[in-house]
């Protein structure tokens, strides 16, 4: 199994573009569009949700009065 050519990558997208439709092929483009950028914001809000509770925590660490001996 070898890697694809420009020209195996342009006959499939020839054969899809005729099977489906530029419409089909147009929203399907569309959702997955949707996808990826849902996909980056939820990765995005992931991260910010783990440094900001790694920022309360490393603010946790500084021990009470009452810890004192």
């Amino acid at each position: 199994m070898g890697s694809f050519s420009f020209m195996h990558i342009l006959v499939v997208a020839i054969v899809v573009l005729v099977l489906f439709g530029k419409g089909k092929v147009s929203s399907l483009m569309g959702e997955v569009g949707k996808g990826i950028s849902s996909f980056k914001k939820g990765v995005s809000d992931g991260t910010a949700e783990l440094e900001r509770e790694a920022a309360e925590a490393a603010r946790d660490v500084t021990p009470n009065e009452k810890d004192k001996v």
